[in-house]
Order: C-alpha cells, then structure tokens, then sequence
C-alpha cells in the first residue's frame, strides 16, 4: 500500500526521495555547548533499503506549527537501524546528530601558535570541509602563545578550548542545514520567532486550551553552591609577580562566601586570570537555579528566549534564556493502519536560566595528559646551529607533530632545565639544533612544555668510543659555527685503573682567574709547551724552589728587568755561556765578591770603561795576561798601590809617553837593569849605558856637582879629560 507525506504535519526528506520512508516519530535532546541527538523512527514499504544510502547523509524532519510556517531538525545519519515490521510496514530507526559530532571520528596532534581561541576554533571546523557555523561572539580573547591538540579528537579539542574560554554554542535549524552559533553572551542568542511570549496553563485548564501553545508544569528550586572562585599561576617572565584572581557572585544563603581554589588558572596576566574567574564562578552558579518546564509550545527551542506569562507567582513571570530541551514528536494516524496508535503530536520538555545572569557551559571535557616524558629534536632557522633567546630556550620538532617544518616555527620556545639556576650565576648549556632532548610537561599539560635532559641517538653518537671507552666520562663541545670533529673544548675524566686522567682541551683560548689563593700539586712530572708568546704577571712576591736541576733553553733573546735588587745565590759552581756578545749595564755601584779564585777569559778584545774612578783590590795575587796589544787610557790621575811586591814582565818593547812629570820615590834600592843598553835622553844630553860597562854622558853641559861631599873617580885604565880648557880646583 502506497502513502505519502503530502499533507502530514510531521514529514521527512531523505537522499532516497520524497514517499520511500515515512517518519513515525521524532526524540531527542539539545542542549547549550553539547551535540543534539534525535532519534527518529521511520516506515517504509521497502524491506530492503540500503544502509549506505543513508548513513552519514543529512535528513530533515519537518514539523508544521500552528501559524502555518514549519519548523526543522536537522542532521546527519550518524546510524541506522532495520528493527523490524510494524504492521505491513518496515521499522527502521536512525540517528541524528550535527555536522560537530562527526570531529568526534577524528582526532589529531597538532600545535596551533598565537592564535585566540575563536580562530582555533574556525581554523579547525575549515579544516574539516564545515562552513556552517556563525560567530556571535562580543568579548575579546587573549592570544595563546601556544596551544596543542593532544592524542584527541577534534571535537574534544574544540570543546574543551570552549569551555576553558567561557564560549559555548547552539544549533539554528533550517531546511536541509543547521548552523552552529557561537556564543558567549546574552547577546548572543535572540527571541524564539512567535513565541515571544509562552503562557503557563496548570494542568487543569490544558484541556480548554487544545489549540494553543503554553507551558503546563513548572518547577523552580536553587541548591546550595560555592559563592566565590579564586585561582592564580605563575609566570616566568614575571616571577615576582601576583597572579591571584578572584570572583564573586554573592548569594542569601549562610554559605554563600564558600569558595573554589584552583591553580594552575592557565593564564599569564592578571586581566585574563580576572576573565576566567568571572567565567568559573558563572559556571558554578549556573547551577544554583534550576528552572524545569513542560509544555507543548512548538516554538520552544535550545538557545532562544522567551518570557513566561500567567504564572501564579509573580517573580517566575520572566525572561528566560533554554538551555535545554527534550523534544517528543510523533506522526499523524495512518488511517488504514489501526496498529499504529496516534499520539500527541508534539511535547517538550526543557530547562532554562534567567537571562539576567550569566550563562557558561560546566567544564566536562577532559584536557588530555601527557602521561610522562618525550623526546623531540631540537630546530632552528636553515642554516643556524644554536637559536636561542635571552632565557636560553630553545624551539622543538615533536616526534608526533606531523605539520612542523622542523624550523623555528615549530614550537613555541621552550625552557631548559640546567643543573643549576641562580640570578646571574648557575650553569648554562644550550641543547643545539638537532639534539635529541627529553621533555616533560607542567601539570602533564601538553601546553607547558619543559626541557629536562639530552639523549643520544644513532645520529647523535657520544663523544667516545663506547664501549671500548666505558672508563671516560667529560663534556665535550664543538666549535660553531661550522665546526667539525677536530675543532672542540673538552674536559675528560679517565676511570680505567692505572691509566687515570685528566684531559682539558682548549680549542683557541684558555682564561684561568683565581680571586685568591692557587694551590697546584703535581705529584711527579709536569711539561708545559707553549706555542706562541707566554706572559706572566706576578703583582707581588714569586718564590721557585727546585730541589735539583733548572734547565731553561731560550731560543733567541731573553730579557730580565728587575724593579728594585736581584738576589742570586748559587750554592756549588756557576757556569754562563755567552755565544757571541755580553752586555752588562749597572745603573750605580757593582759589587762582586768571589770566594776564592776568579777567571775572565776573552777570546778577542776586551774593553772595560769607567766613567768615574775605579778601585780593585785583590786580597791575594793577580795575574793578568794579555795575549795580544794592552792598552790602558786614564782620562784623570791614576794611581797604583801595591802592598807587596810588583812585577811587570813585557816579552816586547814598553814604551811610557808622559806629558807632564814623571817622578819615581823609591823608600829603598831603585833598580834598573837592561840587557843590551840603557839610555837616557832629554833634549841634547844623554846618558846611555853599555853591557859591556862603558857609559856615555853626552849634553852641551855636564857637571857634576855635589852639595858637600865627593866625587870619586876610579879607573882601571887611562881616564882622559879633554876639552878647550879644563879647569880643576878653580
């Protein structure tokens, strides 16, 4: 028997055409900030209809109200079901729910980066193919540095953020589409078309009243709830700052002043921690009034206001705001079919809120928890080693991020646990691009990540063999950038039994500063090779003891200046070799004393200046020989004092030029023997005296005079006095 919809105030459309299936009936239940369900009992002649056909395909019921215009619900096949027979006809049941529902088939991870929730939110519904969506937001959203969507579904991701935002949502339905409304305020939503205004009937006169739309049960109660919320956070940036925030929402009651605490609040600033405590306390206080109605108003729909009319208390004669509602709708009598009983075509029943308060959803979307530690990669910019900011954070490449580039936009910065941490003192080492670090999480909140230590992986091998070099253990850096193995500071500690070490490798500068003492102790050899220049500054004393031998080899010229006195003791024997040329300038007095005998020898000439007067004293003998030319200039006097003896041996002749007078004392016997003549000479006299003993006194003049004594002449052979005239005794 063929039917058809024509006519029927409860109808139908389906992707299978007009008459192919018949509604019988239509339940379900919206909500504000939740998925709708209806679930909507079909007949059809068909035994056989396809499941594929239908399921995840959109169908549209249509329900006629009483001012001739129709109203919709709308959705996608989310199930459906062949139950049975009902009468002749086939039972089938399906399922419907919003286009949102569907992100609940699929979940992600993924990192979304200064963006305010209303954007996540478009972003992630674009992403998924849906455009029906309406923004009717009027407050403003802070920007979230860093959000992740973590191992869940889109649908909790979205939900959740929300939520957290105090912004929820409702369906507008229409033929063939249904349009979710953003929402986050009285604002937001506008008054049910024709059902401005919905009286209450009590149950005794409904039945006079068959024709009209109305409310027949109301029932009204408030509970006991916290009265105030306060929350705070910490954020790095300002440590010392105080985030505590805090709302209240003053009640009658005698524990109205109770208040919730909570940490952390998810926020950074003091204004945005102010917002979320105005939307907590809102959403603990969205269950202090619970207002419950039942009516067949068909206009009555989830996010709509409307004003109650005709109560017998006063003060529920408002306006209100649905948050909920359960609608029950059922067909018209299939005449021909006594089986199929007819029922009230319409009922509802719903739950709503006073729009002078202020609604937000309660928080029932779990935020995901990492469960413990990962692993990710440090990223930078192309061509960069180390990418860093004044904090030493650091970027991340997530193993399970599969939107990154693995570039500096992967992450947001993230902070790096050090061994120590003070205020301008502690440790510092920079995970570098490419490293494998762990990280932890905050709270095990995906959006606060932390760095907490480094691994190695197959790319990123240790420093040393292993395990051939299991005994050593250090910290060995690379030079960056562009540096390779060879190019490294290192320090190095081997373990192996017998073979214990310290190793310090500096690749270009090594800088050592002791504020006080400097204690070293080797305990046998030490070698220090310095390829270059070495400076050393000491500002006081310098004490070197050397139980045995110093050897200091010195390649080319070696400088000493001595500020003030230099000491030099040498307990045995001294010995200084000079190569070529010794110069040696004392700026005042030397003093040299040697202990027994002293020797100077120069291989060519010496030349010794004295700029004043020079004294040398010698407690013993003296021997000075001169194996070439000796020559001896004296710019003033000179005089020579010999307390014993004095000998002078010349092998050649010796010749003394005497500008002035020459005078010889002699205390005792004045000696002067030649062996081959002796000769005075002054002018044109001359005395000169032979070997063989013949002496010549030679001059113009001779006399020979004696004050009172004699002159005695003795001759062995003739004495001859010849001369012009001799004169004796005269």
């Amino acid at each position: 028997m063929a039917f058809t919809q024509s006519n029927r105030q409860l109808q139908i459309k389906t992707p299978l055409g007009p008459d192919e299936l018949l509604i019988l009936k239509l339940e379900g239940r919206e909500e504000l900030g939740r998925l709708y369900e209806f679930t909507v009992d079909l007949l059809s002649d068909n035994e056989s209809v396809s499941h594929d056909d239908l399921l995840g395909k959109k169908m549209t019921v249509e329900m006629d109200m009483v001012n001739t215009s129709k109203r919709y619900f709308d959705g996608y096949v989310s199930r459906f079901t062949q139950i049975g027979h009902m009468a002749y006809f086939a039972h089938y049941r399906v399922t419907l729910r919003p286009w949102f529902w569907l992100l609940t088939q699929t979940s992600d991870c993924r990192i979304f980066q200064k963006k305010r929730v209303p954007d996540i939110i478009k972003e992630v519904f674009q992403d998924n193919g849906f455009s029906d969506f309406e923004d009717r937001l009027s407050g403003s959203y802070r920007e979230w540095e860093y959000c992740v969507q973590y191992r869940e579904t889109d649908f909790n991701f979205i939900s959740r953020l929300m939520e957290q935002e105090g912004i929820y949502y409702y369906f507008k339905h229409e033929a063939g589409k249904h349009t979710l409304i953003l929402c986050d305020d009285y604002s937001s939503h506008s008054v049910l078309e024709a059902y401005a205004e919905i009286p209450y009937l009590p149950p005794t006169e409904t039945g006079s009243s068959r024709w009209r739309d109305y409310i027949h049960s109301w029932k009204f109660s408030k509970s006991v709830r916290p009265g105030k919320y306060a929350q705070t956070d910490y954020n790095f940036e300002t440590p010392k700052s105080d985030l505590s925030t805090n709302a209240l929402m003053p009640r009658s009651h005698p524990y109205a002043d109770y208040e919730i605490y909570d940490y952390p609040g998810e926020y950074e600033v003091p204004p945005d921690g102010e917002t979320y405590a105005r939307h907590r306390i809102q959403e603990l206080q969205a269950g202090h009034e619970v207002l419950e109605g039942k009516g067949n108003a068909r206009g009555i729909t989830t996010g709509g206001l409307f004003t109650m009319t005709e109560h017998p208390r006063g003060d529920q004669n408002r306006e209100y705001l649905v948050t909920g509602a359960y609608y029950m709708l059922h067909s018209d009598a299939f005449e021909s079919v006594p089986e199929i009983v007819e029922g009230p075509l319409y009922g509802c029943e719903f739950s709503c809120f006073d729009t002078r308060e202020g609604f937000r959803s309660a928080r029932i979307t779990p935020k995901p928890m990492v469960q413990g530690p990962q692993t990710a990669v440090v990223v930078g910019p192309s061509g960069e080693e180390i990418y860093t900011d004044e904090y030493g954070r650091v970027k991340l490449q997530f193993h399970w991020d599969r939107y990154g580039q693995r570039d500096e936009n992967s992450s947001c910065w993230v902070r790096v646990a050090q061994v120590w941490a003070g205020k301008n003192w502690g440790a510092m080492h920079i995970p570098r691009i490419g490293q494998e670090v762990i990280v932890d999480f905050l709270e095990g909140d995906p959006d606060r990540p932390i760095i907490t230590g480094r691994v190695y992986n197959a790319d990123q091998m240790p420093p040393y063999d292993l395990p051939a070099n299991m005994t050593q253990s250090g910290i060995k850096s690379r030079s960056t950038k562009g540096g390779n193995p060879s190019t490294f500071n290192e320090i190095r500690f081997e373990d192996k039994k017998g073979s214990e070490e310290l190793y310090i490798h500096a690749e270009k500068n090594h800088t050592n500063i002791t504020e006080s003492s400097r204690s070293e102790r080797v305990g046998y050899d030490r070698s220090l090779t310095v390829g270059h220049d070495k400076s050393e500054q000491v500002n006081n004393d310098k004490t070197i003891t050397i139980a045995k031998n110093h050897t200091e080899t010195i390649g080319v010229d070696m400088t000493q200046t001595v500020g003030s006195n230099k000491t030099e003791t040498v307990a045995l024997n001294k010995s200084e070799t000079v190569g070529v040329n010794s110069t040696e300038t004392v700026g005042a007095a030397k003093v040299l004393t040697i202990g027994a005998a002293y020797q100077v020898s120069v291989g060519a000439a010496m030349n010794e200046t004295v700029g004043g007067a020079k004294a040398e004293e010698v407690g013993g003998a003296k021997l000075e020989t001169v194996g070439g030319d000796r020559k001896a200039s004296v710019g003033g006097d000179r005089g020579d004092t010999v307390g014993g003896d004095l000998s002078e041996e010349v092998d050649g002749e010796k010749k003394s030029s005497i500008k002035g007078k020459y005078s010889i004392d002699c205390q005792d016997k004045y000696e002067l023997t030649a062996a081959s003549k002796i000769e005075l000479k002054t002018g044109a006299a001359s005395i000169s005296m032979e070997p063989s003993g013949k002496i010549e006194v030679s001059g113009t003049d001779v006399t020979f005079k004696t004050a009172a004594g004699k002159v005695h002449i003795d001759a062995g052979g003739i004495i001859t006095i010849k001369g012009t005239m001799v004169k004796i005794n005269t």
